[in-house]
């Protein structure tokens, strides 16, 4: 069970729009500043460093220093085939849903 437990506390941390948007961003840009990340992000500075430190301290995110600036960066880039594998099932989801519809529909006429 100790591996299921971390297992949530891994995805628990993962469990946010904001959260999952940075890693996307992370892997997609590389690494970036905070500063970075808040332009490209709907919400402030404040909001972006609080994800970001919910996201390293599961282990998700580690940083550099370069200069006065920390540069977050993905510490297991497979996280990526993670986000593929669930895009994978959201997009199977809605194929299935549409058929569903598209026959639901038929039915009307």
């Amino acid at each position: 069970m100790e591996l299921y437990q971390a297992r949530a506390e891994l995805t628990k941390a993962m469990a946010h729009p904001i959260r999952l948007a940075i890693i996307d961003i992370l892997d997609q840009k590389g690494p970036q500043c905070v500063a970075d990340l808040t332009a490209l992000l709907p919400v402030g500075q404040p909001t972006v460093s609080k994800h970001l430190s919910i996201l390293k301290a599961a282990g998700i995110l580690h940083y550099r220093k370069e200069g006065l600036k920390a540069v977050y960066f993905i510490r297991t880039p497979c996280i990526a085939d993670l986000f593929k594998c669930l895009d994978n099932a959201l997009a199977e989801d809605l194929r299935q849903k549409q058929n569903v519809w598209g026959k639901d529909l038929e039915g009307l006429k």
